[in-house]
């Protein structure tokens, strides 16, 4: 199908090219095993998505990285979850979230130590924020960490976490004094003494990103590990919020074409009444609403993406581009099944899949209706 030319520049193109290259090879055949059997292909895509510098694109050149921006990111992101929103957010978390944050915030001596394994993808990375009664209130977590003459210890748990099982480095936020400002950020190791994988969790979409929660149980680890100042973790967190809202965005859009890829060929082929069923003007209607519904979210995504690389993003529009393109998302995948019939709503047809996942990003990195209240609030502020 050929849409409308954002004109996003040499290099966004280069990498849009070569990641649906790759997706098309690589993922989409595996895109359906992926979902039946819960299955995360480390082996068989991480490495070699590491050859082709998707898990380093916004990190420096000389850390190893395509030193490349957030719109770069989010092509890539969209190319990816075009293929498999399950790998697309497993990469996510992986690339944005913890290698991100990592190159944002690091010291030299980190960045040396983790980057060039997640870069390569012989490493795979998470972050860990949310715990089971501190989500939407991330800041009211209780993941404790007491220093010691070695360092930390830590004590606690995290929950709803990407990558988790898989993950060998995570960038994991703990409580070290009082309040919001008592938070600090810790760079852990998926064999450090006290640090185990707990429960596995079952999700109805997303499946082959795999999600689990974090046992600390008298975790020891060493000081060299803090990454950034200590007590200043919810300045880490808060200033990576923005980044990953607009990255993850694009798996949205990577949704919604695939909806499309599935749904033009088939209204052309399907005849109802002697005639293929998109002569009919409805569905005719419904094609391009959802066209549109796409093309509009590419626009707010871009736009917010290319803004984080010019340093004049706001929190609101950041949280503005993941609500539309959620939203969108999942009215499209609707209206992909809806478009197949009965054949949409079987597991023949891959709309069902595209459905389940679409709706994850209502929920996570902020429910919709937190980023409807924080869009809201700022605004309001603003204009106070």
């Amino acid at each position: 199908m050929n849409g409308l030319d954002f004109a996003l520049g040499e290099n966004a193109q280069m990498i849009r090219d070569t990641t649906r290259r790759f997706a098309e090879e690589r993922i989409a055949p595996l895109a359906a095993r992926i979902d039946a059997q819960d299955w995360f292909p480390r082996d068989e895509l991480w490495p070699a998505m590491g050859e082709l510098g998707l898990h380093g694109i916004t990190v420096e050149e000389a850390d190893g990285g395509l030193g490349l921006g957030y719109l770069e990111h989010v092509v890539a992101q969209e190319e990816i979850a075009r293929a498999s929103a399950s790998i697309g957010l497993s990469y996510g978390a992986h690339s944005n979230l913890c290698v991100n944050q990592i190159r944002r915030w690091a010291s030299p001596e980190q960045k040396a130590k983790y980057l060039p394994r997640l870069i390569s993808g012989a490493h795979v990375g998470s972050l860990a924020m949310s715990e089971a009664s501190a989500g939407s209130d991330v800041v009211s977590m209780k993941l404790k960490a007491e220093r010691t003459d070695a360092g930390w210890v830590l004590n606690g748990t995290k929950f709803w976490i990407t990558n988790a099982p898989y993950a060998d480095v995570l960038v994991v936020y703990a409580r070290t004094g009082e309040g919001s400002r008592g938070l600090t950020t810790f760079l852990i190791e998926k064999d450090m003494p006290g640090f185990s994988i707990g429960q596995k969790i079952d999700k109805m979409g997303m499946r082959g990103s795999p999600t689990a929660e974090l046992v600390f149980t008298d975790c020891e680890v060493p000081a060299a590990n803090v990454m950034g100042p200590e007590n200043g973790g919810v300045g880490v967190l808060m200033s990576g919020l923005d980044y990953e809202r607009t990255v993850l965005a694009g798996i949205q859009l990577g949704i919604m074409q695939a909806c499309l890829d599935t749904v033009l060929p088939y209204v052309r082929e399907r005849q109802q009444f002697g005639v293929p069923i998109g002569h009919f003007q409805l569905m005719q209607a419904k094609v391009a609403d959802m066209y549109v519904a796409l093309n509009s979210a590419r626009a707010y995504v871009y736009a917010v993406a290319q803004a984080c690389d010019a340093g004049r993003t706001t929190r609101f529009d950041a949280a503005g581009a993941i609500l539309y393109a959620s939203e969108n998302a999942f009215r499209v995948a609707g209206e992909a099944v809806q478009a197949l019939g009965g054949a949409g709503y079987t597991k023949d047809w891959p709309v069902e899949r595209y459905l389940r996942d679409a709706k994850l990003l209502d929920i996570g990195a902020g429910t919709n209706e937190i980023r409807r209240m924080l869009i809201g609030r700022e605004l309001i502020g603003a204009a106070a």
